[in-house]
């Protein structure tokens, strides 16, 4: 598979869903924006099980629905939600190693499994294409594969 060719930088762009999904019984909030001179994104979500939230089709609907803006976000979902943009602008240097480590999983997962929410993710958090080309994304990877 050619996902080895993508660069870190790339993947760690989504740390923040690799440490931020969880859902909580609580009401949705109302979702904030990441602060510039946060110095990093919270680690209280490094050891979730990440494989239980993949493969859970509601859980992880509901997260696309919230980075989508087409449904309530959790707190968490909120989290996720303000960090890629910052995470896109700034190359994940507010991102710990195990936030890198665990997006490169989900990146990878998401890739495989649910390339639609790939191509919705980035279409939204990426129109530009600036990343994809700074970073090496080309969207012909699956004519290498013949």
């Amino acid at each position: 598979m050619l996902l080895c060719q993508h660069s870190a930088a790339v993947v760690a762009v989504f740390a923040a869903a690799a440490c931020m999904v969880a859902v909580t019984s609580a009401a949705p909030p109302k979702c904030a924006s990441i602060a510039a001179n946060d110095k990093k994104y919270t680690t209280r979500y490094d050891s979730i099980d990440i494989d239980s939230i993949l493969k859970s089709d509601r859980l992880l609907r509901s997260y696309m629905d919230c980075l989508m803006d087409r449904g309530p976000c959790t707190q968490e979902g909120c989290l996720l939600k303000a960090a890629i943009p910052d995470a896109l602008q700034t190359e994940c240097s507010k991102c710990s190693d195990v936030q890198k480590k665990q997006a490169g999983r989900v990146l990878a997962w998401i890739l495989e499994n649910k390339r639609n929410y790939w191509d919705e993710l980035i279409a939204k958090y990426d129109p530009e294409g600036n990343f994809r080309k700074k970073y090496g994304y080309d969207e012909d990877d699956d004519e290498d594969k013949k």
